[in-house]
């Protein structure tokens, strides 16, 4: 079982993903502790209700990012976290929090990454008129939403499709995907290895298919 502490800044529906698959036993963890930078987040209430620890922690109080980071990095490590979980964390996060918890934070991102980094990912791939689209989990690194891929799930962008109704599509995706990468982790399946350039790579001992949905 791994401890898992989630960074949250809305509505929490992934963190309630992860709730569900640790109620369902598909998820071999416990949220020890639930961070908000946004006072009265939904998440906030989804963590209470499963009598998950909570801590507001507003980022405009903190001198720099760093700080702030810094503070995170304490009541993570008060509450035992081993994993870190971006769940719809609206912050950029910095080498402070990344140094303490080294490739064990984890993202969920809205798009098949490399493609369309960075916030309104769905907006992007309506835009560019893609036929295809998804989410991609990876671990953070110090660029944004460059770190190593762990997994991906394909959804099909469709006639009339808006960023709003292509938004749903991969929500769902993600409410799968994240609770089973981090079943991967808690079953020490992933590593990450030097690729022989600058970029590492992600592997995920015995599972056969990371790509969910491209078939």
């Amino acid at each position: 079982m791994i401890a898992l502490g989630v960074l949250v800044s809305g509505g929490g529906t992934n963190l309630q993903a992860i709730l569900d698959a640790i109620d369902a036993g598909t998820l071999d963890a416990r949220v020890c502790v639930v961070i908000s930078n946004v006072a009265g987040a939904k998440a906030l209430a989804r963590a209470e209700k499963a009598l998950v620890p909570t801590v507001v922690a507003p980022h405009r109080g903190y001198a720099d990012r760093a700080s702030f980071d810094a503070e995170l990095v304490r009541v993570l490590r008060a509450h035992g976290a081993e994993y870190v979980v971006l769940a719809g964390f609206m912050r950029l996060v910095t080498p402070t929090l990344l140094d303490a918890f080294p490739m064990r934070v984890v993202n969920v991102h809205p798009a098949l990454l490399p493609a369309f980094p960075g916030v309104d990912a769905q907006a992007q791939a309506v835009e560019y008129g893609v036929r295809v689209s998804g989410c991609t989990v990876h671990l953070v690194d110090a660029g944004t939403d460059t770190g190593p891929i762990v997994a991906q799930a394909v959804v099909p962008v469709l006639e009339g499709d808006d960023d709003a109704s292509l938004r749903a599509r991969i929500l769902e995706k993600e409410h799968a995907l994240l609770p089973m990468v981090l079943q991967w982790c808690a079953e020490g399946r992933v590593s990450v290895e030097a690729s022989g350039g600058a970029r590492a790579r992600v592997r995920v001992r015995g599972i056969a298919k990371t790509v969910i949905g491209a078939d």
